[in-house]
């Protein structure tokens, strides 16, 4: 399949994070995060064909796995704990920036253009002007320091070099992501034992985790995988911006709100910046 749809397919998914998300506010974000995690690390299966050797991955790598799903959920939920949400949302969603301006630094061979570095400013403009705009929402930013920003940021840096680094380190069969998913999802139980109160979950909970461990938090990491081993990661990252777009436009849908024109003015500016992104030079 070609790199930018099976990117898309990830991106649609990752749009139903909020959804979900707003389905399971009461159920504490390491426990969802762990339970999820190793709902979707068992897409792995029939993705090896039920052959575990394809889970094995050098130490090197499966560090880097971990470095990427756990090390990234984990400073984002702290983040959301020390800084406004909205406003760190905000700064998390510098990554899929991170990933076109740092792609010529962690991959040789790929260059960076004028144009590459617009599309991308663009494209944060559009998903800054989807997220502040979303319902629910005072407008503007709350301009005052607070640390959840450095996390958001560290951990919008995670992301965005995690994506890279998956093409410097030895190839790695995609199911391996099941080994990455599982491990972080253990890692992240053990915060929510740390950290949060123990919280009984309902049918209706374990089918929402569910949902999520097959879409926005396992299915997503797979296809991502997928994509960044086939494509461009500079044109995967222009076309990332589309996910704060979707999850605002979901929320608006499923809430039964017409759509803003915040929306339709992000929609307008990210999809310009992939299409003007995407016809740039090697």
């Amino acid at each position: 399949m070609n790199s930018e749809l099976l990117a898309l397919a990830a991106i649609a998914l990752w749009g139903s994070l909020a959804t979900l998300g707003v389905s399971l506010a009461h159920v504490p974000p390491f426990l969802l995060t762990g339970l999820s995690l190793l709902i979707g690390s068992l897409i792995a299966l029939p993705l090896s064909r039920f052959r575990l050797a394809e889970w094995r991955v050098p130490l090197p790598t499966l560090a880097l796995g971990l470095y990427g799903l756990f090390g990234y959920h984990f400073l984002l939920f702290l983040a959301f704990r020390h800084a406004p949400p909205v406003e760190a949302n905000l700064v998390n969603y510098l990554w899929p920036l991170g990933i076109v301006i740092m792609a010529p630094v962690f991959l040789p061979g790929l260059r960076l253009h004028a144009v590459h570095v617009v599309s991308a400013l663009v494209g944060f403009a559009g998903a800054a002007l989807a997220i502040l705009g979303k319902p629910g929402t005072a407008p503007g930013l709350n301009l005052q320091f607070e640390w959840g920003y450095v996390l958001a940021l560290a951990a919008a840096f995670i992301w965005s070099s995690y994506s890279l680094l998956t093409r410097r380190v030895a190839l790695f069969p995609t199911s391996a992501i099941g080994t990455f998913a599982a491990l972080s999802g253990l890692l992240a139980l053990v915060c929510h034992a740390w950290l949060e109160p123990a919280t009984p979950l309902s049918m209706n909970d374990w089918m929402l985790i569910a949902a999520m461990g097959l879409g926005p938090l396992g299915g997503a990491f797979f296809l991502w995988d997928a994509a960044l081993k086939r494509g461009d990661p500079r044109k995967i990252g222009l076309l990332s911006f589309l996910t704060p777009l979707l999850s605002t436009g979901l929320l608006l849908l499923t809430q039964g709100k017409p759509l803003t024109w915040h929306v339709t003015l992000a929609a307008a500016l990210i999809i310009g910046a992939a299409v003007i992104g995407s016809r740039a030079k090697h």
